[in-house]
């Protein structure tokens, strides 16, 4: 007597759709991660407990010998406020603020004050601790 099923479960396991989500997950990680902009000037950058990343808009930099740059270009400090109106074409543009830890803090409160005033919001980069 033969008590064989006609039905036979196969129990292998197909790894293709495996394969496709971790190749869709992989493509979604490589995209999502080229749109952070780091700066290219070297500044020495004061350290926060917190550390978010933003998606800059317009990079000011102060380096240590008190130079500034927006978007990696040089400026004057007396035309900072035409250039930075020129880049902030949006109604409420991102300035993100690159100063070096011994830059005094009146450099960083008067650029600031400008990107306030042209209706930008401010974000100060640093390093995590």
């Amino acid at each position: 007597m033969d008590l064989k099923s006609k039905h036979k479960v196969n129990a292998s396991f197909s790894m293709s759709s495996m394969t496709d989500i971790i190749f869709l997950l992989l493509i979604f990680f490589m995209l999502t991660a080229s749109f952070i902009t780091p700066s290219g000037l070297p500044v020495n950058l004061p350290s926060s407990k917190s550390s978010e990343i933003v998606m800059q808009k317009v990079s000011v930099t102060i380096t240590k010998d008190l130079s500034y740059f927006v978007n990696n270009k040089r400026v004057n400090r007396s035309s900072l406020e035409t250039v930075l109106r020129t880049n902030l074409t949006e109604k409420e543009g991102i300035v993100v603020l690159h100063c070096d830890a011994a830059v005094p803090v009146e450099r960083l409160v008067e650029v600031a004050g400008i990107a306030t005033a042209l209706k930008a919001k401010v974000s100060i980069a640093t390093k995590p601790e």
